[in-house]
């Protein structure tokens, strides 16, 4: 996400299924979204471009018009409105895609794989991970053949820290559909478990497996990811504008250009960047990454203005049904209330205990709170599966330091510089001040 490599890349230049069947075999020994907490959410989608999308809706909805019983066309209708709603990060489309896809199910209630993975997308997409598992299940129940539903079976299933399982479903995946989606999940899968090299060449594969320009601005942009969250802003900014040369309007390589020139020190272009960003898509995380990139360069007015929109824009999301907890308690956390921190992040730990990016945030939440005590094992197990992020281990060692262990401290601080010293604008630097303390 060797022999591992030529694996890869075979299964890419060839499409051969037997050998897509050997890409994860090896991984099942050690051992997965957003955001920020996880890939497999974001890999699952590889944005269209805006004008055919909305040529579908309109001739989805003309066909409509003429056939009102027709049920797969509903249920492609739910589909194109959870791509819009992916899109224009505008979660009204929810609702929309919730009606278009009940609809579906009520004209042909039985054997309508269709719709069940329309409807496990849609929960996916609302963060409603146990019901789009069960969803996914019930289409391949009657569907055993169902790529999409494998994907969203797989995206489940990492989200709620089940990861073995995860693994196995990402691999039947990979057997019925090689392509840029599977490869992305094993890509994914490899990540979460700090096989970087298997990482990378599995998304290589993605990139070099595809003809279709937005599927390769995706592939390359997660290159991008990979390179920046282990220090090497070269690739990670040569990455994103190859992405971006591609398809201009890919907005997660317009993000992530941006932070890696505030990396770079290039403030003024990152900050252009992340605000064309927000503009073309107002997803939270963006806004997060402009405020904290604003408060560092001491614009804190206008840091503020900007958080008080993720607040609205996530509570905008809660009212049209989306789990955001998990978001809300990392957001409160950094830049809200302890109290409000820890209820949001008990809730998502009720949900979801084995993640490790819900257990990083339950037991940021905790310190926050002042109960290190209780967050230190929780921490702890963040770390467990393997995953390599600076965040997850300033975490760690702030709540080691806050309980007077000092040399541990010392150590995940000195690890998580080590991996990517400029991992965010605000906690990198505090980073370097708590190790200098200690030091």
């Amino acid at each position: 996400m060797g022999t591992r490599r030529r694996v890869v890349a075979t299964v890419a230049a060839a499409g051969s299924v037997a050998l897509a069947a050997t890409l994860l075999v090896s991984a099942s020994t050690h051992r997965t979204s957003s955001s920020s907490q996880g890939r497999g959410q974001v890999a699952a989608a590889v944005t269209p471009p805006v004008d055919p999308l909305a040529k579908a809706l309109a001739t989805l909805q003309e066909t409509l018009r003429r056939e009102p019983t027709n049920d797969q066309a509903w249920a492609q209708l739910g589909q194109a409105y959870l791509q819009q709603a992916r899109l224009t990060a505008d979660p009204s489309y929810y609702g929309k895609a919730a009606t278009a896809l009940a609809t579906s199910l009520r004209l042909a209630p039985r054997g309508n794989t269709a719709a069940l993975v329309g409807q496990a997308t849609l929960e996916s997409g609302q963060h409603e991970f146990s019901k789009a598992l069960a969803l996914a299940n019930q289409a391949i129940s009657l569907n055993p053949f169902s790529a999409s539903a494998y994907a969203i079976k797989t995206d489940a299933l990492t989200e709620l820290g089940q990861y073995d399982q995860a693994r196995t479903a990402a691999q039947k995946l990979l057997d019925l559909r090689p392509g840029v989606d599977s490869f992305a999940r094993a890509s994914y899968q490899y990540e979460l478990r700090g096989q970087v090299t298997q990482a990378r060449f599995a998304m290589k594969a993605a990139a070099d497996g595809t003809i279709v320009l937005a599927d390769k601005a995706f592939a390359h942009h997660y290159l991008g990811e990979l390179a920046f969250s282990h220090g090497d802003t070269a690739a990670a900014l040569r990455e994103d504008e190859t992405a971006l040369a591609s398809d201009p309007n890919y907005v997660p390589a317009i993000a992530g250009r941006a932070r890696t020139l505030a990396a770079m020190g290039q403030i003024p272009a990152a900050l252009a960047g992340y605000r064309d960003a927000v503009q073309r898509q107002p997803q939270p995380a963006y806004v997060v990454a402009l405020a904290e990139l604003l408060e560092s360069d001491g614009q804190q007015v206008a840091a503020t203005n900007e958080y008080l929109v993720v607040r609205a824009t996530e509570q905008l999301f809660a009212a049209q049904g989306a789990n955001v907890d998990l978001e809300l308690a990392l957001f409160e956390a950094d830049h809200g209330t302890a109290a409000e921190a820890l209820r949001y992040a008990a809730s998502a730990y009720a949900a979801r205990p084995a993640s490790i990016f819900v257990q990083d945030a339950y037991a940021w939440a905790l310190h926050r709170a002042g109960r290190d005590a209780e967050a230190l094992p929780i921490a702890r197990r963040s770390l467990s599966l393997g995953y390599e992020s600076a965040s997850l281990r300033y975490h760690v060692a702030t709540i080691e330091a806050s309980l007077g262990d000092r040399v541990a401290a010392r150590r995940n601080l000195t690890a998580a510089l080590a991996l990517c010293p400029q991992f965010n604008p605000l906690q990198a630097p505090a980073a370097r001040r708590l190790l200098a303390t200690l030091s």
